[in-house]
């Protein structure tokens, strides 16, 4: 019994940490634009492309307009 409860804490621990380093790693803030289709078709621009470089700025704004 005693086994099985420190095997089960084992694995606890290992999920937890193997949660906590891939959000850490994948954490990591990079801006995009997801631009939306009629037809349901989809782009994303991340930051850093040209596009992205255009629309970011305005998107921003526009959030913080929204945010007020």
């Amino acid at each position: 019994m005693r086994r099985k409860l420190i095997a089960l804490a084992g694995f606890a621990t290992g999920v937890f940490a193997g949660t906590f380093l891939y959000r850490r790693s994948s954490g990591r803030r990079r801006d995009r634009i997801d631009v939306y289709f009629a037809d349901g078709s989809m782009v994303s621009f991340v930051d850093g492309s040209p596009e992205a470089e255009r629309l970011l700025p305005v998107a921003r704004q526009a959030l913080a307009a929204a945010r007020r």
